[in-house]
């Protein structure tokens, strides 16, 4: 049964520490992103990708994800590579749903069951972000659809940050502890920001390198 919630992939970045797009980067017999939609689209009741502006985007999302359209929604950028905050607010506005699970192109090994339980966390706060290593997951989160406004007056009086704007918002912090009781080895949080996290999380997949 899909969740009354959204999923967003944020999937607009240079990509610079990787040195090539993240989003389509093979991991087995897919790519990235299309390894993320597989396991979100089914569990969830709405799925939608914004990539950056298509005169400079790093991969052609239209010919990555031409087999999942019209499933999915395909939402570009206003403006290239200025990080994920107004990504984040497209999405979330955008999104038909009062809660969306939100995450970055870089996490190949997410899965539903673990975005369907920080949904389900939100209540009445504006976010539910994860904490690995005493450090937030705010592209790895659930946020409530409208948190959007906040995040934007924010971003207006000159928060670029996305860690420092989720510190303004009624945001539930999760832990460790609490993450593990979901997934007991945290993989769905495991980034892939370099070829070495690649490799990682390649290995941790059981894919041949």
């Amino acid at each position: 049964m899909k969740d009354p919630a959204s999923a967003i992939i944020l999937a607009g970045g240079r990509s610079s520490r990787m040195g090539q797009a993240k989003a389509a980067l093979r991991f087995g017999p897919t790519t990235i992103i299309e390894r993320l939609i597989s396991e979100l689209l089914p569990a969830f009741d709405e799925l939608i990708v914004v990539a950056a502006p298509s005169a400079v985007e790093t991969f052609d999302a239209n010919a990555v994800l031409r087999d999942w359209l019209p499933r999915i929604r395909l939402l570009r950028d206003e403006d290239a590579f200025v990080g994920p905050v107004p990504a984040l607010i497209r999405g979330l506005r955008a999104a038909q749903n009062p809660r969306a699970f939100v995450c970055s192109c870089d996490v190949p090994l997410i899965r539903a069951k673990v975005a369907h339980a920080l949904c389900r966390m939100t209540g009445d706060s504006d976010a539910v972000v994860p904490e690995i290593g005493g450090k937030g997951q705010p592209l790895c989160a659930a946020y409530r659809r409208t948190a959007a406004d906040q995040i934007e007056r924010l971003a207006r009086a000159g928060h670029s940050r996305l860690t420092v704007i989720v510190e303004q918002l009624d945001c539930r912090r999760i832990g460790e502890a609490e993450l593990r009781r979901i997934d007991p080895d945290l993989r769905s949080f495991l980034n892939v920001n370099t070829p070495a996290d690649y490799a990682r999380a390649i290995a941790a997949a059981g894919f041949a390198p």
